[in-house]
């Protein structure tokens, strides 16, 4: 059922998106083309998923994580959810506020602005912080903003939002940025040791390596979308 419901909030979220930009814009919303749906959105779930594994190995390294069994029926219940808040994340986030942002100050505001607002809105999570907040509008506001700037399409950062809250949730079943609201994954696991590598309460997003290895792919990106001629100056 989650699978369902995860999967209808997305195309009602894109379709509703895409006629949105029709009729306010004019135009044909070409950043969630389907033809470029299969390649962007499949790269970018596995990163994601590369990205979360990689960071917690980093932290099972520092002794900071304990992992426990779970269940299958979890993994898929929590897919489900993932797929419905990172389509309809992405469309907010970097859909509407960067575009708009980037459009009128360019991509470095906009990947500032969308980046602040995105790790801020965590803060009213359970278990949030102000260092958590501050985590997340690095390795997940500024990694999605650097994804779109640099394809121009939404669905890789849709694909990078869905792989990375998916392999923390759905498969080792960590707390995704300090929410109660996680359905359980295929593993559970606990934070151990201090929270500035385990990321404590509010999850593996919360450590230190989450950061370095979010802003590390998020300047790379920022890169090629450089070298591109991606990158939008202010007007």
């Amino acid at each position: 059922m989650s699978i369902v419901v995860g999967l209808a909030t997305a195309a009602a979220a894109l379709f509703g998106y895409g006629k949105l930009v029709s009729w306010l814009e004019g135009r044909r919303a070409s950043e969630i083309s389907l033809g470029a749906m299969p390649r962007q959105l499949t790269r970018g779930t596995l990163l994601g998923v590369g990205l979360f594994v990689l960071t917690l190995a980093l932290i099972f390294m520092c002794n900071g994580y304990r992992l426990h069994g779970g269940s299958f029926g979890g993994m898929v219940a929590s897919f489900g959810l993932m797929v419905g808040v990172a389509t309809v994340e992405e469309l907010a986030f970097r859909g509407v506020l960067f575009r708009i942002v980037e459009e009128r100050w360019g991509t470095l505001v906009a990947l500032i602005v969308s980046g602040v607002v995105f790790g801020g809105l965590h803060l009213i999570n359970p278990h949030a912080t102000v260092w958590g907040a501050a985590s997340i509008a690095i390795e997940g506001g500024l990694l999605a903003g650097a994804a779109y700037a640099a394809t121009r399409s939404l669905w890789l950062p849709i694909g990078l939002h869905l792989g990375w809250n998916f392999a923390e949730s759905g498969i080792f079943g960590a707390t995704v940025s300090g929410s109660d609201s996680a359905v359980g994954g295929l593993l559970t696991g606990t934070p151990h040791g201090p929270a500035f590598f385990s990321g404590g309460t509010f999850g593996p997003e919360a450590s230190i390596w989450a950061v370095v290895v979010g802003g590390f792919a998020a300047y790379l990106l920022i890169r090629r979308a450089r070298k591109t001629g991606n990158w939008r100056a202010a007007r």
